[in-house]
């Protein structure tokens, strides 16, 4: 069982940045494909940013594109999510998610293709 450390959540104004934390102290976590989901009040799981295990390809959903920036680096073990002109709408808790390798990496998008789970970090962007 890999565990997954999620942090750096908070309550900031509308506009401001916020940046998020994966941390992980077992070696397949630097193979791991990660992502960031969110949970909103009343509303189900979505899908946020992934990257994969090169440390370099990523996807986001169309709601945080150009505003939010997954990234990592290959030699140590955790994954960013930057979160800049944050919305409202942005207010939940976010989890990150790690894939184990299969026989093909692929942007994961649905929380069913992910076997490991952060705790979840509460973000809320006031107006």
């Amino acid at each position: 069982q890999v565990t997954l450390v999620d942090s750096g959540g908070g309550v900031v104004q509308a506009g401001g940045s916020l940046r998020l934390s994966c941390a992980a102290s077992e070696r397949p976590f630097k193979r791991y494909t990660i992502g960031w989901f969110r949970q909103p009040p009343g509303k189900e799981r979505e899908f946020v940013a992934t990257i994969l295990s090169d440390r370099k390809s990523t996807a986001y959903a169309d709601s945080v594109k150009a505003r939010f920036t997954i990234s990592g680096d290959r030699t140590e073990n955790v994954v960013y999510l930057q979160m800049n002109s944050l919305k409202p709408e942005d207010t939940a808790v976010y989890s990150c998610a790690a894939r184990v390798p299969r026989y093909r990496e692929t942007y994961a998008k649905t929380d069913r293709e992910y076997d490991y789970w952060g705790q979840g970090t509460q973000v809320t962007v006031s107006s």
